[in-house]
This record gives C-alpha cells, structure tokens and sequence, in this order.
C-alpha cells in the first residue's frame, strides 16, 4: 500500500531499525520506543489489522515475535516481555497495518499497563457467552 509507512518500512523505501527479518516479516526498533528494544513486528504484505490476516501469515509473524524474544533472551538476558496488538479504530491503532509491540520489561521500570479492572463483568458471563453460540 503506497501511504502505509510499514509497507514502506517492508518494500525497504524506508530504513528500517532492523532486528530480524523473516521471508515474510519484520522486526524492527520502534521509532517511537516506551522502553529499550521497543520492537514492532509486522508481515510484509499489507493486512489492517487482525481481522483480515490469514492465519498462515499471522503464524509467521508469531514464529519471528518468539525468535525476537529468544534472540534478546539469549543476547541481553531480558527474562520479560508484553506482547500486544491493537486492532481497530477503538483499540489505539495508530497504524493501520497489522503489528505487534514486543514491550521488554524491566524490575522497577514506570511502564505502566494495567487497565481499569471490572469483576461485575462476572455476572454477564452466562449471557456473554450464550451470545457466542
């Protein structure tokens, strides 16, 4: 996709902060990192977002996330990471090809992601999941 920076980032007409690289995907430094080895993954084909992948591209992107991971596990001794997607225009994607935020965590670093908790949800259970069906 011409506008999309991740295609841009994918087809090299950028420089991308290279980590890894698979046939499929990249693993890039985050140009707007919340902690050190802030690392995106993406697929090189444009999807938006999880709801238009194919599964077998999605694997791929999930197989480089976990060499990413190993790679800083056994280089850095990083024992800790979030892994997260935002999908959709409610969810905070800013970009609008499908990613992955590898977030290294550190003892005492101030990143904070705790969402607000909701245990009244529990009670809608039973209907929630009956609408599922």
């Amino acid at each position: 996709m011409e506008n999309c920076i991740f295609c841009a980032l994918a087809e090299k007409r950028l420089k991308p902060w290279l980590v890894l690289e698979s046939d499929n995907c990249l693993a890039f430094l985050d140009s707007n990192p919340v902690a050190p080895y802030h690392t995106l993954v993406i697929p090189k084909a444009h999807f938006d977002n999880m709801l238009d992948v194919p599964v077998p591209v999605l694997q791929d992107v999930t197989e480089l996330i976990h060499q990413v991971c190993q790679l800083y596990t056994q280089k850095l001794g990083i024992d800790s990471y979030q892994i997260f997607n935002n999908s959709g225009p409610h969810s905070a994607q800013t970009v609008n090809h499908l990613h992955f935020h590898i977030l290294p965590r550190f003892e005492g670093d101030a990143i904070k992601f705790y969402a607000t908790r909701m245990p009244e949800l529990v009670k809608q259970y039973p209907e929630m999941l009956d609408k599922l069906k």
